[in-house]
């Protein structure tokens, strides 16, 4: 690679790195801001893993991973319990979680009426970028 080519790289990973939070994440504002793209590229692509977002969105996710396990601590608890705590951790609403149901279905499951089933805990887990054991 020739020193004007990795000039050209190095230009454009700067602009890159402007819009999108790759490498480690150093504080809880370059956290959220990760979050935040995160979540409106998954909003945007859905669970279509040939779209050519995906890989962003994966990546994405790896630092964000790192970043909770690191600073955000998950205590063991009720799943209920935990996914309200991750609610907060991300803003979330019970209208913001498709992934369980209805608003009545979230209700019942923060209420700890009614559990979650196998299909809502692998989403559940995908989305918040967590291990499934944490809402078992």
């Amino acid at each position: 690679m020739s020193a004007n080519e990795m000039k050209q790289m190095m230009q454009e990973y700067r602009r890159l790195r402007a819009i999108v939070p790759l490498g480690q994440l150093r504080s809880k504002k370059e956290y959220e801001r990760a979050v935040k793209l995160l979540d409106a590229i998954l909003d945007e692509i859905g669970e279509d893993e040939k779209n050519t977002m995906a890989e962003l969105a994966d990546t994405i996710g790896v630092f964000v991973e790192r970043y909770e396990s690191e600073h955000v601590p998950l205590a063991a608890g009720k799943p209920s319990d935990v996914l309200k705590f991750l609610m907060s951790e991300h803003g979330l609403r019970q209208t913001d979680l498709p992934e369980i149901g209805t608003q009545g279905v979230v209700s019942e499951v923060l209420a700890g009426k009614r559990e979650l089933n196998t299909r809502q805990i692998r989403k559940l887990a995908n989305r918040f970028r967590v291990s499934a054991a944490v809402f078992v």
